[in-house]
């Protein structure tokens, strides 16, 4: 488990604000995490099977499916963060490192509560990044971009599938971290904008983030992924 990273930071209060909207996203996952870790589901035991890993059916196979995009997230904000472009503010580095913490905090929690409930998490995934140029700050926040809006899309989309209401309730929660991940990096692109809660992702009808089924953040994303993976429609689509 990577350490939590802290970066002191004097910037504006606009950063400042910005910042401690990003750290009460964080409090409480933790202990959550702790106390979700000890519920069971018998819907939830599976059987990994020999070959390429199956994400599973049922509540396994979506907190799987939530497994492998926040492994995909905490990788890419840790090579941010080892990393980071030239140029970057002290106050734009705070922003990612928060992040970084949380997708790790996030990343943690689903391994412990599959594996508490009896069942395989995924393996620990290699993901690739072509086209993506880590040291410049347009491919980095274009990336983090793309990547923040599908999480929450895949949240939305995937919360209806849970049966366990515990899980359902930290979905809830770590929705709420990512959506406000999506909107700094936004803010970040596009300062000042309307852009931290666009009409491509927030529904002017409904007034509600997108929401999509795991086939098509699958497909979406699927670019990332170097270890290959199945999932069942059935199960999880």
């Amino acid at each position: 488990m990577e350490k939590t990273v802290h970066v002191s930071n004097k910037g504006a209060t606009l950063d400042t604000n910005r910042r401690n909207f990003l750290k009460l996203g964080g409090v409480g996952l933790v202990v959550a995490g702790l106390t979700l870790a000890g519920c069971r589901n018998e819907d939830m035991q599976y059987v990994q099977p020999d070959s390429i890993f199956d994400l599973g059916v049922g509540d396994v196979g979506i907190l799987n499916y939530a497994y492998a995009l926040e492994q995909l997230e905490a990788d890419f904000y840790t090579k941010v963060v080892n990393n980071f472009y030239t140029g970057i503010s002290a106050a734009e580095k705070q922003v990612f490192i928060d992040i970084y913490n949380h997708e790790v905090i996030h990343r943690d929690f689903f391994k412990a509560a599959i594996t508490a409930a009896g069942a395989m998490p995924t393996p620990k995934l290699e993901f690739k990044y072509d086209n993506i140029d880590f040291s410049s700050r347009t491919s980095i926040l274009a990336t983090a971009k793309a990547l923040e809006d599908t999480g929450v899309a895949a949240y939305n989309g995937a919360g209806r599938l849970i049966k366990n209401l515990d899980y359902l309730v930290i979905a809830g929660k770590i929705v709420s971290v990512e959506a406000r991940h999506a909107s700094a990096i936004r803010d970040l692109i596009n300062p000042g904008s309307m852009d931290f809660a666009g009409d491509d992702v927030i529904d002017v009808m409904t007034g509600l983030d997108v929401a999509k089924k795991p086939k098509d953040i699958v497909a979406a994303a699927g670019g990332f992924f170097k270890t290959p993976f199945t999932w069942k429609e059935q199960g999880i689509g």
